[in-house]
């Protein structure tokens, strides 16, 4: 019965983590592997999943988490954006995460462009900044999105 509820535990970790790996305010990828750990710890568990695997996974956990707020940065000032352009994505993605999917995608381009826009910048280069700070944000997506699917396959593996 005690693994059960550790089962479930690890489970609610890995779901609140999965989601968390698009809404911008829950560390998504660090609660997913949380719940992958605790699952090693689950003596009818511990044996079906390696330690090599655990840690492999939260070197890369912590990784793509740091490239995930390098990212939206980088493609910006590689576009000519500045760190108001990167906020106005930021707040984009906030307000996009309430409206759905699509304000998912579309928020931080959105609200890249008004931060450029903001900061004085004409409407192409505005448009070319917020390019920039949507590619970033959306490599980083990408990479949390391929992880967390690596963390759920052994989550899952571990279980079966």
């Amino acid at each position: 019965m005690a693994d059960l509820i550790w089962i479930i535990l690890s489970a609610l970790l890995l779901v609140v983590g999965a989601v968390g790996t698009i809404a911008p305010i829950l560390p998504g990828l660090p609660l997913c592997w949380a719940g992958l750990l605790a699952l090693k710890f689950i003596p009818t568990t511990q044996n079906e999943i390696s330690w090599v695997t655990i840690i492999i996974l939260g070197v890369v956990t912590v990784v793509i988490s740091i490239l995930d707020n390098v990212l939206p940065i980088w493609g910006t000032k590689k576009k000519g954006g500045n760190r108001k352009v990167v906020w106005g994505a930021t707040i984009g993605l906030l307000f996009g995460f309430f409206i759905g999917p699509w304000g998912i995608i579309l928020g931080p381009f959105a609200g890249a462009l008004i931060g450029a826009l903001i900061t004085g910048s004409k409407l192409k280069p505005a448009a070319k900044q917020a390019s920039g700070a949507f590619a970033g944000f959306l490599a980083g997506l990408l990479l949390k999105l391929i992880t967390a699917g690596f963390i759920i396959f052994f989550f899952i593996r571990t279980l079966l």
